[in-house]
């Protein structure tokens, strides 16, 4: 072992010299990538069509985008790019939706353009997964929801674990694994319950659904966020994902100025319906795992709320914490590769937003072991398999239930 904390130490020194060029890298090629509903609209401006021709493109624009009194669509901002294809596949063609973090990016470290630091400043809504999952832009969060931004944290709606507690004091107690949010919400027989269509139903904060989400439109300071040691991680969780879907549906409803609610409300619960059916799917693609087999070793700490909705345990990561930047300790991960050893682990799971030299090293070291990329804080390109937040989740559960049956 004292050859892998030799590597490892070399690693983390080369890393180190080495982190502010690539964060350097990041922030100057992430743009902002926008999403702007009703693209075929743009034909309503034919001056050499005929009057009849012009006035249906144009009443077919006004259905398919929300505009404000004064004519201008409504914009939401949404952080990541996982939110970002939740969000823009809910909303269908009522807003414009802008997304900051490209594919790829890595949310602990991203930071910023001044382009997409006004975008934010500028947006009707701001969706943030919160939990201060974003670490790079936890300034411009704040100084945007001071200039008078709704920001709503999707975070705020699910029921949340603190890192390390993935509800599996011991492995294997299946049953009594109790999912509170989850069950309530698919038990919910019909989402009309929620009111959408009625704005007047909204303003009462005590009777909106979404206990939590009172006080995120008007935070007196930004620290109230930094909620130690609980795991932003929800999405790893689809049922969860529906959970907090479908509050920033109400958000939006409640929100927006000249949304058409009927149609957004539709949009927004068909977009639901396909998450709590595929969080079907997953249970469906992993039960042929016993419950032996359902151990995880990762990256980090960022399969918490997956571990904790389909009964696995995370028996170790190779970078402690829930960031990527935390800090490597050498001697934990000699230690990881003794538990490998003992566990008779197939497979450790990395991450494609972020470097796997380390568990490259830890692989090399124990030898007879997989390295399985997952899809953990980014969509992937496309043909990947994970360029939708459906897909990714698909794929990650069939990577998982190929590297570890």
């Amino acid at each position: 072992m004292w050859r892998l904390l030799t590597i490892v130490s070399a690693l983390v020194l080369f890393a180190a010299a080495c982190g502010s060029d690539a964060d350097s890298t990041t922030d100057t090629s992430a743009d902002a990538t926008t999403a702007e509903a009703g693209s075929e609209d743009s034909g309503s401006g034919n001056g050499d069509s005929d009057d009849a021709a012009a006035q249906d493109t144009a009443d077919e624009a006004v259905d398919e985008t929300s505009v404000d009194a004064s004519g201008d669509v409504s914009t939401v901002v949404v952080t990541t790019n996982i939110l970002g294809d939740v969000v823009s596949s809910m909303v269908g063609g009522a807003v414009e939706v802008v997304t900051i973090m490209p594919v790829g990016a890595d949310p602990h470290d991203f930071s910023p353009s001044a382009q997409q630091i006004a975008q934010m400043g500028d947006a009707d809504a701001l969706i943030v997964n919160g939990a201060s999952f974003e670490e790079g832009l936890l300034d411009v969060i704040e100084s945007a929801e001071d200039d008078g931004v709704l920001v709503y944290e999707a975070i705020s709606a699910v029921s949340t674990i603190e890192y390390g507690e993935d509800g599996h004091d011991d492995h294997g107690h299946g049953d009594e694994h109790d999912h509170d949010d989850e069950d309530e919400h698919k038990d919910d027989e019909d989402h009309d319950e929620h009111d959408h269509d009625d704005e007047e139903g909204h303003d009462d904060e005590d009777e909106h659904d979404h206990d939590d989400e009172e006080g995120h439109d008007d935070h007196d300071d930004h620290e109230g966020h930094d909620h130690s040691g609980e795991d932003p991680h929800f999405f790893t969780d689809p049922a969860r994902m529906a959970v907090a879907a479908d509050g920033i549906l109400d958000f939006l409803v409640d929100n927006l100025d000249g949304v058409d609610t009927a149609a957004l409300t539709e949009s927004g619960e068909a977009y639901i319906a396909e998450l709590e059916a595929i969080d079907a799917e997953i249970e469906s693609t992993l039960a042929r795992l016993s419950e032996d087999q359902r151990v995880l070793i990762t990256n980090h700490e960022v399969y918490g709320y997956f571990a904790d909705r389909y009964d696995f345990e995370v028996v170790g990561v190779v970078i402690p914490g829930g960031s990527t930047s935390d800090s490597v300790d050498a001697q934990a991960l000699a230690e990881l590769a003794e538990t490998i050893e003992d566990e008779g682990v197939p497979a450790i799971f990395s991450d494609t937003s972020s470097s796997d030299e380390l568990i490259e090293t830890l692989a090399a070291e124990v030898g007879d072991i997989d390295i399985v990329e997952l899809f953990t804080e980014s969509l992937g390109d496309a043909g990947s398999g994970g360029e939708t937040y459906l897909e990714m989740v698909q794929s990650n559960a069939e990577r998982i239930a190929s590297a570890l049956g």
